[in-house]
């Protein structure tokens, strides 16, 4: 294993991403090859700003943010019962009801003082994995779109990586979005098919290092924000340097426009915080460097409804797949639990989290903030 861990992150930023990018800044340990922009919760501009200000108001103006693919997978949007365009919307429906118009809530970000790179999200995916060959720790807390892309330029893809962790989905639960889907894969189900299929390629061909791992909202939606928290990890930061201060009261400020959604959505005066519980669970199994039956490459089959633990978690083994021609069900993630389909499992999926050690432990690290200050 490297003394640094190569990570690359695709995000679309969106409140909880925010929270997943201040995670990120505290880690010591990480080479932190890229940071990718994908629409979703707003438009790619408008995510990429996002993820430049967020970054450059914590004082890293060293990371560079790769700006995705403008649109989704499928666009214009096709008539699924006549095979027609049906007078195509200029863009995508966005999650601004549940984000803000600008992704940010009510927190006020600095106008990005740095440029963007200039490779494009998908090209820096290849570029990161070729660099770091069999180490590299992929992670998507956005839309898959970029990651699709990317199989496209570089097919071998998911050999080169060490593992992919993505946030996404929903499997026998309500949705988030449409009645049976996640807001992620409903943006861009191709995409998420798409490198599903990718990977379970790789792990046929004996290729995989370990299997993707799948967090869906019927195991991250446990993870609850509240004011009690929130108020908690601001007052431990109280003495903390002023730079990340500053952070911490915009981070604030956004998480106050997500609870009153969640509040508006009937659930209560709290906030689901998927994303930065995926990012954090790939950052500790990549630091064990475990190798369990769930994480086995082909040479170790791994039976259908074989049960495992991540860090904070546990996971069941199964085959996995995008609907994408439903009337009712476009989006939504089926797993074969039972092997209907007769084929081999291509994903770990995350079933039950210890939030409330995870809480604590995003807490404290909020709190404690970077190691080590960066000059804007």
């Amino acid at each position: 294993m490297p003394s640094r861990l190569p990570l690359f992150l695709d995000c679309d930023p969106g409140i909880d991403d925010a929270i997943a990018l201040g995670y990120l800044l505290c880690q010591g340990d990480l080479d932190i090859i890229g940071i990718a922009a994908s629409g979703g919760n707003v438009s790619t501009a408008q995510v990429s700003a996002n993820a430049q200000s967020w970054l450059e108001l914590a004082g890293r103006t060293d990371i560079p943010i790769h700006p995705g693919s403008t649109y989704p997978s499928a666009w214009p949007p096709v008539d699924a019962g006549r095979g027609l365009a049906s007078s195509p919307p200029t863009e995508p429906e966005y999650a601004d009801l549940t984000h803000g118009p600008t992704g940010a809530g009510y927190a006020r970000l600095p106008q990005p003082a740095t440029p963007a790179s200039t490779i494009n999200a998908a090209q820096a995916w290849v570029d990161a994995a070729r660099s770091n060959p069999g180490e590299l720790i992929g992670v998507v807390i956005g839309p898959a779109t970029n990651l699709a892309l990317a199989l496209a330029l570089e097919p071998e893809l998911p050999s080169l990586m060490r593992r992919l962790f993505i946030m996404g989905g929903a499997f026998n639960y309500r949705g988030n979005t449409l009645p049976t889907t996640e807001w992620n894969v409903t943006f861009d189900p191709e995409a998420t098919a798409s490198v599903i299929a990718a990977f379970d390629h790789a792990h046929c061909e004996g290729t995989l290092q370990a299997l993707p791992v799948i967090a869906p909202i019927e195991a991250t939606e446990a993870l609850e924000m509240t004011p009690t928290r929130l108020k908690a990890i601001l007052d431990s930061a109280s003495a903390a340097r002023e730079k990340w201060g500053g952070w911490l009261a915009q981070m604030a400020e956004a998480l106050r426009f997500y609870f009153e959604f969640h509040e508006w959505d009937g659930l209560g005066y709290i906030a689901h915080i998927h994303d930065p519980f995926v990012l954090a669970c790939a950052l500790e199994w990549a630091r064990g460097n475990e190798t369990t039956p769930t994480s086995a490459g082909s040479d170790e089959p791994i039976a259908n409804g074989t049960r495992g633990t991540l860090p904070w978690a546990t996971t069941i083994c199964a085959p996995v797949d995008v609907e994408l021609t439903g009337k009712l069900t476009r989006g939504e993630t089926v797993a074969d639990w039972l092997g209907r389909w007769g084929k081999g499992i291509n994903a770990e999926i995350i079933r039950t989290i210890d939030a409330q050690t995870f809480l604590d432990h995003l807490g404290e690290t909020l709190s404690k903030g970077p190691l080590h200050d960066h000059e804007i």
